[in-house]
């Protein structure tokens, strides 16, 4: 195992007001329980599993949610932890030939394939599970938000295959080329949907395609995602995985671990100076867009808010309410406790 630099989290530049709905310790332990009723995650690991907190990061970054809307957040956040971890473990076992059957079964799913086609991979827990929560978002979204929703999901997962790709043994991808896959791979873009048909926000298409919001997403998931290297630095470095934007900077560069995490610091600062630029300017692009509707108006303006609750929330969750980023076995690079290797066996 390569010795890990000792280095200490910045403060980042984030000049954001941080709030919290009041309801992210149930939705913490309604969350969990799922995870376990589905099969996701074994009863005895489910105290460990519930402590990566993805309630109370629902609850930081859903401003004026319902208590439902909160829940079914947080156990999509369960759900993509679990993803997350278990591709992890077939990345490590040698054994990527078994995702491609999980994976296709959930883009099929999303992109509304008819429920009776033969599907080997049905009644696995991580698709099944998938197939229930998708119906629920899908059913409280408008359908502007069900297509971006259906586009996000298959994208995520492909962005998953891009990541794996780079942990082949020897190889180092380009940091542009990492910063383009880390974007989806974040799977932020699918749980910003669901906040925004929570929060009853629809940028019309044509908006939402336009450079200056592009710009402000892409930004506003940047900053999210840099901060998120830094916090699983240690546990990322110590297991020899490349999809992290400190430990590329510092392979590249030839810096040191704490060099590198400055150099992620000043590149989180400058991102978060490219979102403000690209808020105020967004009157500007309106205008020449020719949006005049005050309803879409108002739409990108709340789409702003948000991005500003995940910026800090996302920071202040890592900080104050999940012990993942702190757990001994996740900063030696051993799999999580919850991982269950026989998870993602099809048939």
């Amino acid at each position: 195992m390569p010795h890990l630099d000792p280095f200490t989290v910045p403060e980042f530049h984030l000049p954001f007001e941080g709030s919290k709905e009041p309801g992210g310790d149930r939705a913490n332990a309604e969350a969990t329980a799922w995870a376990v009723d589905r099969g996701l995650v074994e009863a005895e690991a489910a105290e460990q599993f519930a402590g990566i907190g993805f309630g109370h990061l629902a609850a930081r970054v859903s401003r004026g949610a319902s208590s439902g809307e909160l829940v079914l957040l947080a156990e999509w956040m369960a759900w993509s932890f679990v993803l997350d971890d278990q591709h992890d473990h077939l990345i490590r076992s040698g054994r990527l030939d078994d995702w491609k059957p999980l994976s296709d079964a959930i883009t099929r799913h999303v992109g509304g394939g008819p429920a009776d086609a033969p599907e080997p991979a049905r009644d696995n827990p991580l698709v099944s599970s998938f197939a229930e929560l998708c119906d629920r978002v899908l059913a409280g979204m408008p359908p502007l938000l069900q297509g971006r929703y259906r586009r996000h999901v298959p994208r995520m997962l492909r962005s998953l295959d891009e990541e794996a790709a780079n942990r082949r043994p020897g190889h180092r991808p380009a940091v542009e080329d990492y910063v383009l896959t880390r974007r989806h791979s974040s799977q932020l873009l699918p749980m910003m949907d669901m906040v925004e048909a929570a929060q009853g926000i629809e940028v019309p298409d044509e908006v939402d395609a336009s450079p200056a919001l592009t710009e402000l997403a892409w930004s506003a998931i940047d900053v999210i995602s840099w901060g998120n290297d830094v916090f699983s630095l240690p546990k990322e470095y110590s297991c020899g995985d490349t999809n992290n934007l400190a430990v590329l900077l510092a392979d590249g560069h030839g810096l040191t671990l704490p060099e590198a995490v400055r150099a992620v610091e000043e590149r989180i600062r400058a991102r978060v100076e490219d979102f403000l630029a690209a808020a105020r300017d967004l009157p500007r692009a309106l205008d020449a867009l020719g949006v005049t509707d005050p309803v879409a108006r108002a739409a990108v303006e709340r789409r702003v808010r948000s991005y500003e609750d995940w910026m800090i929330g996302a920071d202040l969750w890592q900080r104050h309410d999940c012990t993942r980023y702190r757990d001994e076995r996740f900063a030696a690079g051993r799999e999580a406790a919850y991982t269950r290797p026989d998870l993602v066996t099809v048939g």
